[in-house]
C-alpha cells in the first residue's frame, strides 16, 4: 500500500494576517510558548508558513515597504511542534532531534518573492556604508528557476531552504542568551567597529513586547506580558539552531538539533527560494511564503553522545547539519578574492569580516561593468547561489575570503577578455526605489 500523504499540521492562507491564521503562529523563542500540535517520530508532516514579514512586503513598484518595515515583527514561525515517540513519550532535554527535510517549495498560487536592502537607520546590512538607502527587487518563479524584472539578463535555479529551524530554549538557556546579549548592547559603540565603519546597527536585538506574537497565549494577559518581556528575538542563530540561513539546507538535508525542553518544541519559518552565502544585504535571500514536509527522529541522550559543549555549561552546544543530495549543478565560476585590508588601506589582523567585505565589493565593482547598477549586483550577490569561503585564516596578517559566482546565471559572458571584446553594455531597468 502506498504511504499516506503528509499530514498538514499548519495550513496558511496568504490573504490573512499572521495573527488571523487558523493555527497560531509566533515570532519569539521561549519555553512557555505552547505547542500547536503533537508529531510522532517517523511521521511525514507538512508545515506551511508565511514569509518572514507576514505579507508586509508587496509585489509593487516601490521600496517604501522595505524602508519603513517594522523589524519587531520578524520572523513569523510555524509551530512549536511537540515531538513524541511511537509510545507517546516526548523528546526529553539532553536528546538530539533529527529533522529531515523531505520536500519543500513555495506555496501554490503564491510563486513570487523579494530581495531588499534595508535603510541604514532601519536594519542596514553588511555594506550599509556603501548602500545606505532602501531598495527592492521582485522575483518570479518558473518551476525551479527565478528571474527578476529589476535585474534583467539573469536567471538561475533556486536552492530552496528554510532560514529558520530550531527548538525551544530552556529557561536557563534563555537567561544565558538575554544576559550575554544585554551586556553586548551596553558596550560603547565608539569602541566597536565592523570593517572600520562605526556601528549603525544595534549590537543585539533584545526582548521587546512590541509586535510580540506568542501563539495560543492571548495578548494583554499577565502570562503574555511576562513571556513577551523575556522571549528572545528570532534574528540571530543560537545554540538551538534558529536563524542560521544555511542555503544548502534543502531537499534531503537533515538537522540534528539539541533538545532543551520536553517535547523539543520544534519551530520553522523564513522560507527562501534562493540565497547567496552570507545573505549580505540582510533582507538578502529571495524571501517567500512556502511549505516544508518533514520527518523527525528522537536520538535519546544524543546531546551528550554527539555534541561537545564549548562554553561554561552543557547548554553551550550547536546543531549539526547534514546537506542533502539535491543542488543546482554549476561547472564554471568566477571567484573574487578579498583580504583583510579595508577600503582606506588599513591593515587588519586576520579579520575575516573585512576580507569577505572586500571580496563582495570586488565582485560588485567588477559586475557593474556589465551594464548593471551596483545596487542590482549587491542584491544579486545576496540571493543567487554564490559560494562564500574563508580560504585562509592563519597566514598573518591577512585573512583571505573568496566569493564564487556561477557564470551560467548570466545571459552574457562575464569573463575578462582582450581589449575590444569587453563587456556588453546596455541600458537596463534598475531595482525599485522609494517613492
Amino acid at each position: 500500500m502506498a504511504p499516506l500523504t503528509p499530514r498538514l499540521v499548519v495550513p496558511i492562507d496568504v490573504k490573512r494576517k499572521p495573527w488571523e491564521q487558523k493555527v497560531h503562529l509566533h515570532n519569539r523563542w521561549h519555553p512557555d510558548i505552547p505547542p500547536v500540535a503533537d508529531v510522532t517520530e517517523g511521521e511525514l508532516f507538512r508545515v506551511e508558513m508565511v514569509d518572514c514579514t507576514g505579507g508586509r512586503v508587496r509585489d509593487d513598484e516601490s521600496a517604501d515597504d522595505i524602508k519603513f518595515l517594522d523589524l519587531t515583527i520578524v520572523h513569523y514561525l510555524s509551530g512549536p511542534f511537540r515531538i513524541v515517540d511511537a509510545e507517546g513519550v516526548p523528546a526529553s532535554p539532553g536528546d538530539l532531534l533529527a529533522v529531515e527535510i523531505c520536500n519543500l517549495g513555495p506555496l501554490p498560487g503564491d510563486e513570487w518573492g523579494y530581495t531588499g536592502i534595508f535603510e541604514r537607520d532601519n536594519g542596514g546590512g553588511f555594506l550599509t556604508d556603501h548602500f545606505p538607502s532602501a531598495r527592492k527587487a521582485i522575483w518570479y518563479f518558473e518551476g525551479i528557476y527565478a528571474y527578476s524584472p529589476q535585474i534583467p539578463g539573469v536567471r538561475f535555479p533556486g536552492l530552496t531552504h528554510p532560514g529558520i529551524v530550531g527548538t525551544a530554549p530552556s529557561v536557563e538557556l534563555l537567561n544565558i542568551w538575554n544576559e550575554r546579549e544585554r551586556k553586548l548592547t551596553e558596550t560603547s559603540h565608539e569602541s566597536l567597529r565592523l570593517c572600520e565603519v562605526l556601528h549603525q546597527r544595534p549590537l543585539a536585538i533584545l526582548p521587546t513586547s512590541e509586535s510580540c506574537l506568542l501563539g495560543k497565549i492571548e495578548e494583554g494577559t499577565a502570562e503574555w506580558q511576562k513571556i513577551a518581556t523575556e522571549a528572545a528575538r528570532t534574528i540571530p542563530g543560537r545554540e538551538n539552531g534558529g536563524n542560521c540561513d544555511i542555503k544548502n539546507l534543502s531537499r534531503g538535508s537533515k538537522v540534528y538539533l539539541p533538545v532543551f525542553v520536553e517535547g523539543a518544541n520544534l519551530s520553522t519559518g523564513d522560507m527562501h527560494f534562493s540565497q547567496g552565502d552570507g545573505e549580505v544585504s540582510f533582507c538578502g535571500a529571495i524571501e517567500m511564503s512556502g511549505f516544508l514536509e518533514l520527518k523527525c527522529e528522537i536520538i535519546r541522550g544524543g546531546m551528550k553522545e554527539y555534541l561537545t559543549p564549548v562554553g561554561l555549561t552543557a547548554l553551550h552546544v550547536n546543531p549539526i547539519f547534514e546537506i542533502g543530495p539535491v543542488e543546482p549543478r554549476f561547472s564554471e565560476w568566477l571567484v573574487f578574492e578579498g583580504i583583510s585590508v579595508d577600503e582606506s588601506g588599513k591593515q587588519h589582523f586576520l579579520d575575516a569580516s573585512v576580507a569577505y567585505k572586500r571580496a563582495v565589493l570586488n565582485a560588485i565593482e567588477y559586475l557593474s561593468r556589465f551594464g548593471y547598477s551596483k545596487e542590482q549586483v549587491y542584491l544579486l550577490i545576496s540571493c543567487c547561489p554564490c559560494e562564500g569561503r574563508i580560504s585562509g585564516i592563519v597566514d598573518a596578517p591577512n585573512a583571505v575570503a573568496t566569493l564564487a559566482i556561477p557564470t551560467a546565471i548570466f545571459d552574457q559572458d562575464i569573463r575578462p577578455k582582450r581589449l575590444g571584446h569587453g563587456p556588453k553594455l546596455r541600458r537596463t531597468p534598475d531595482v525599485l526605489r522609494c517613492t
